[in-house]
């Protein structure tokens, strides 16, 4: 009985997203697979790569304590996710482009922005309109993993097969083979090649 109720549910959320794709910008080499409901907002480009998986329900996946993936993109911006990209209620927002390549993991409860949202400015954010916000574009390189509920902020380029470790606030880019983490997030170690730890 509980098996038959999964998958009405599920049927139900595979309609929902269906729906809220076609109504986006989304675009997409094989159509994503979803658990849960996903929440697209904005009027920008949305493009996924082949074999996208996306927990978007606290019952798909309990870490990080989200209950969704949503990802908004402004109207003149871009999110591109590529081949093999596995993504655990997280949100994703940009105002002018984030790209995920391809064998991304990013867990449960991780945001990743591409702008400050505000002015740091007083004088901007309350006398001047706010519109003096910076933004740079966000690129996960090819095999990292962000671990969750981390927060990946603008201008920050992740390098190929990095991890970043649980609960690390990134704002500033990590070359590729390491790993790091912490509030701002540090350097702890380098990888191997093959990804492994390297033993000093």
């Amino acid at each position: 009985m509980i098996k038959i109720l999964k998958n009405i549910f599920q049927a139900i959320d595979n309609s929902y997203n269906v729906l809220v794709l076609k109504l986006s910008n989304a675009t997409w080499v094989s159509y994503p697979i979803i658990k849960g409901r996903i929440h697209l907002a904005g009027k920008g480009e949305i493009q996924f790569g082949s074999n996208v998986k996306i927990n978007s329900s606290f019952r798909s996946n309990q870490v990080g304590l989200s209950f969704k993936t949503a990802i908004s993109v402004a109207s003149e911006a871009r999110v591109m996710i590529g081949d093999n990209v596995g993504i655990s209620n997280s949100l994703i927002y940009a105002w002018k482009s984030i790209i995920i390549e391809k064998d991304v993991l990013i867990g449960g409860g991780c945001q990743i922005f591409d702008t400050d949202f505000h002015s740091i400015s007083y004088e901007a954010r309350v006398h001047r309109g706010d519109n003096e916000t910076k933004t740079r574009e966000v690129i996960i390189r090819e095999g990292s993993f962000i671990g969750a509920s981390s927060i990946i902020l603008k201008g920050v380029e992740i390098g190929a097969r990095s991890i970043v470790a649980a609960g690390s606030v990134v704002s500033r880019s990590i070359p590729a083979d390491e790993v790091w983490g912490g509030n701002p997030a540090m350097f702890i170690k380098r990888l191997s090649a093959n990804n492994s730890l390297i033993v000093k």
